[in-house]
């Protein structure tokens, strides 16, 4: 065998994976900030989110701090920004009057830092410290770079003015999806203490043993939503809990947002386009207290986050969990709706392969699911590599979420990963299935 036809190392394979990564990374947020023009990156389009400029130099940042300066040890490249784009010190509705770099400025600053990062990558051993085992370091940089990328096509959908963003529309249903799947008594594992790109929040791996359940098969849709508010759903204060109704009645809501009526139906304006709301379709942009008003209507709940991660990786004929509903595999186009290669959620049915041993369809992709699970640390959870990401969130403020929506990225998505927001967001992409505890009998 000569030189250059010799195997590559594990090394040299962890490096071509990082290297590749990186690179499909930068290529979205490319394409969510060459979008529009200079005016409308330095425009915060809601006080909910950053002007997408600040988005922009902040995944530079974050990746300059660790990995050109923590793990290259090299100099910094723009210390004096450091404080700019601090999510912590920086809250984003004050985001817009900060001396943020001007586009052309903060384009050149991370092109700066990656060229960096790949000059140190060649070098890198990947069994020095824990920071980099298995690349660590850089499988979070490529997380935190793909969630800001989902951050910023929320921004977009919050955007006026006409479309700038395109993509196909998901497929059509190849299956017949509905009613309920019952998930029988007993343990599984949850959370991972082996994924070597798992964040903190996911770890350690830990036994839970719950009693038995049903869980919708899909997610709730449309159709079954709209049903929901034809019955004076919003306006019913018994369907709510106390602090759900006092921010229904606060906010005005009354539908999804981004909903509007349009004749004897609705309208959903979707990336600045106005399309009728279809009803096999997974209801999207509905915060926590909507999503468990509903379920109280149809006379269930939303699922804990354990019973969610169970339907979602546990398989009944080894007793072992998947790392994601279909297997170990990762994901491919035909298991799920993720990644931005379409712009709205994809109808119930159109996944089939990527359903759960159980026969539950699209936990993965589609629309982040709500939970009734406040965002605690699992059992044994340890920080790292820095309190921030995780731990200062824990506590009754928030909901978790589960499963990924169509803008989620492949690898900030797994049967594991974590998502947390307030239970009155609704710009994210989020969504929710229903479940019930077993009635007697039933789970003979």
């Amino acid at each position: 065998m000569t030189t250059t036809e010799r195997p590559a190392t594990e090394g040299e394979q962890l490096r071509s994976r990082i290297a590749a990564e990186l690179e499909r990374t930068r290529a979205r947020t490319a394409l969510l900030t060459d979008a529009v023009d200079d005016d409308d990156l330095v425009r915060q389009h809601s006080t909910l989110m950053s002007p997408l400029v600040w988005d922009l130099a902040h995944v530079g940042n974050q990746e300059e701090l660790w990995l050109v300066r923590d793990v290259g040890g090299r100099e910094p490249v723009r210390r004096d920004i450091d404080d700019l784009y601090d999510a912590f010190k920086q809250p984003r509705r004050d985001r817009p009057a900060l001396p943020l770099l001007p586009p052309a400025e903060a384009r050149a600053y991370v092109r700066t830092v990656r060229d960096k990062v790949y000059d140190l990558l060649d070098g890198i051993r990947f069994t020095d410290r824990k920071l980099v085992e298995d690349g660590f370091a850089f499988g979070m940089i490529v997380q935190h770079e793909q969630q800001h990328d989902e951050t910023m096509l929320a921004t977009h959908q919050l955007r006026s003015g006409g479309p700038v963003l395109d993509a196909p529309p998901p497929p059509e249903p190849r299956a017949r999806v509905g009613g309920e799947v019952l998930v029988p008594a007993g343990p599984f594992t949850m959370g991972t203490s082996t994924d070597p790109w798992a964040l903190d929040n996911e770890r350690p791996a830990h036994t839970v043993d719950l009693p038995a359940y049903a869980i919708d098969a899909a997610p709730v849709t449309n159709g079954q939503y709209r049903a929901f508010i034809a019955d004076g759903g919003y306006d019913e204060p018994r369907w709510w809990s106390g602090a759900g109704w006092r921010h229904r009645v606060e906010a005005g809501l009354s539908a999804p947002m981004h909903w509007r009526r349009d004749g004897d139906g609705w309208a959903y304006r979707r990336f600045g386009r106005w399309s009728p709301v279809r009803d096999d379709e997974p209801v999207v942009h509905v915060c926590f207290h909507e999503a468990e008003a509903y379920a109280a209507w149809a006379g269930k709940r939303l699922p804990t986050e354990a019973e969610w991660e169970k339907a979602a990786r546990w398989d009944p004929a080894t007793g072992r969990s998947r790392r994601y509903p279909w297997g170990d595999a990762d994901p491919v186009g035909t298991h799920a709706n993720l990644g931005q290669r379409h712009l709205w959620p994809a109808p119930v049915g159109a996944y089939p392969e990527g359903a759960s041993p159980l026969g539950v369809h699209q936990l993965i992709g589609d629309v982040w699911e709500w939970t009734s699970s406040t965002f605690r640390g699992h059992p044994g959870f340890v920080a790292f590599p820095y309190r921030e990401y995780s731990e200062v969130f824990f506590g009754d403020d928030y909901r978790v979420l589960r499963g990924g929506s169509f803008g989620t990225d492949r690898s900030a998505c797994r049967g594991t990963f974590r998502n947390w927001d307030y239970p009155i967001r609704r710009q994210i992409f989020s969504g929710f299935r229903c479940a019930r505890d077993a009635r007697p009998g039933e789970a003979a």
